[in-house]
């Protein structure tokens, strides 16, 4: 793709930059997202030899404070130009992915072109949100997986886990996609209506023990999980070494164990509010039982959309913030850097795709103005904002449907090409 496209969306975050640091300095309302501050307080404490989890809410990988401390030693602005830096990165990899999935120059070019000039993505950088490091980490993941350098794409899987622990949604996928040399995709045996029932049977269960024999570890899957067990091993173990047992509970345990009460995306909010209690909060057997619908749809999307990669990963990470106990507007980035690698694929107009956008963002106005009179005019809206979850939840449900059955891969591009 031009260089130009990528020169002009860097002046745009450059713009945004400036325009940031003026706002902050002259504005009540400040441009900088709160959570740069508290890596900016990380950071600080490693530069005194301490630990980063001195910062109270700084739930987040040591490392992401080690790579900020130039923001003491230097400027406070150079872990923005870092972010920024991996965000104009992300729209380079979504054209050399689509490119490597077969799609045309044109198709690749408008795609990476959707995420440069997304003012949301733009502006997320910008204000010193680092959800561009991982988004970066994932499509490299891909990219390398794609390209058949399994190593290399499982040290990058390790890190991304190490950064957010949202990818482990991906690990049943890599799995079953690392056999399909030794299957074949889109294999299905079909059973006419013609068949004995006795033949229909001794299919399905021929295709049962095919399913099963299918998860048998292979050379690719051994050296996957040796690798990325390898890199996210050493990496536990050397924080863990220097900040102990806070550093796998901040980083990993929280996000497993959180149940937060306060208003969001996700219906369970009200679940968990009204069960919760002054002296223990939320029971822990409730906190894990919410995700057994995640577990359960997670598993069926594994199964039968592995092969498509692309298409599996943004189901997944979709239905993982939808379904999840708690949906905040910073997990919609988790999957609109996929969005770019679904587009061309979808056997719809642009009238449908537009549509589904303004299904998308309706419902999130529909949350936001009970949750504002909730929290700034004190108006008792609980009940009205559990519905606009819900809601939110059926539109996202709907979105997954329509990729779905609209997703139908070009038959020029053919199957993608498997490494020998």
């Amino acid at each position: 793709m031009d260089t130009k496209w990528y020169t002009i969306s860097a002046v745009v975050r450059l713009v945004f930059l400036i325009y940031g640091c003026w706002q902050d300095a002259f504005m009540r309302v400040k441009f900088t997202d709160v959570d740069y501050y508290v890596f900016t307080d990380a950071a600080r404490f490693v530069t005194e030899g301490k630990s980063p989890f001195l910062r109270p809410t700084y739930r987040y990988t040591p490392l992401l404070a080690w790579i900020l401390t130039p923001n003491i030693w230097i400027s406070n602005v150079f872990g923005k130009l870092v972010f920024i830096t991996f965000d104009l990165l992300i729209g380079y990899l979504l054209y050399q992915i689509l490119h490597k999935l077969g799609h045309s120059k044109t198709a690749c070019r408008y795609s990476a072109l959707m995420w440069l000039f997304n003012p949301l993505c733009a502006t997320v950088s910008s204000r010193g949100n680092a959800e561009s490091v991982i988004a970066w980490l994932v499509l490299m993941t891909l990219s390398l997986l794609l390209q058949g350098r399994i190593a290399a794409s499982a040290v990058f899987y390790a890190l991304s886990v190490h950064f957010k622990i949202y990818p482990v949604t991906f690990a049943l996928p890599i799995y079953l996609y690392l056999g399909m040399p030794s299957e074949t995709a889109e294999s299905s045996t079909y059973v006419t209506e013609a068949d004995s029932k006795g033949k229909s049977k001794y299919l399905s269960i021929s295709k049962f023990v095919q399913v099963l024999l299918s998860l048998a570890p292979n050379k690719k899957r051994l050296v996957f999980i040796s690798t990325a067990a390898a890199v996210l091993g050493t990496l536990t173990a050397l924080f863990y070494r220097m900040y102990g047992w806070q550093f796998l509970f901040e980083t990993y345990l929280y996000h497993i164990v959180r149940g937060d009460i306060r208003h969001n995306f996700s219906p369970y909010f009200y679940l968990l509010y009204l069960t919760s209690s002054p002296e223990g909060g939320v029971p822990l057997c409730l906190r894990l039982l919410v995700f057994l619908p995640q577990a359960v749809l997670l598993l069926a999307l594994a199964f039968r959309f592995y092969h498509r990669p692309e298409l599996c990963w943004f189901l997944s990470v979709f239905v993982f913030v939808a379904f999840n106990k708690v949906c905040t507007s910073q997990y919609f980035l988790w999957y609109l850097s996929l969005v770019p690698l679904v587009i061309p694929d979808l056997n719809s107009r642009l009238t449908s795709l537009v549509t589904l956008v303004f299904l998308w963002l309706g419902g999130q106005a529909a949350w936001l103005l009970p949750a504002y009179l909730l929290e700034f005019e004190g108006q008792n809206t609980f009940l009205i904002l559990w519905l606009s979850s819900l809601l939110f939840l059926t539109v996202n449900s709907y979105i997954v449907y329509k990729v779905i059955t609209t997703h139908q891969p070009s038959k020029q591009r053919g199957q993608i090409q498997q490494w020998s």
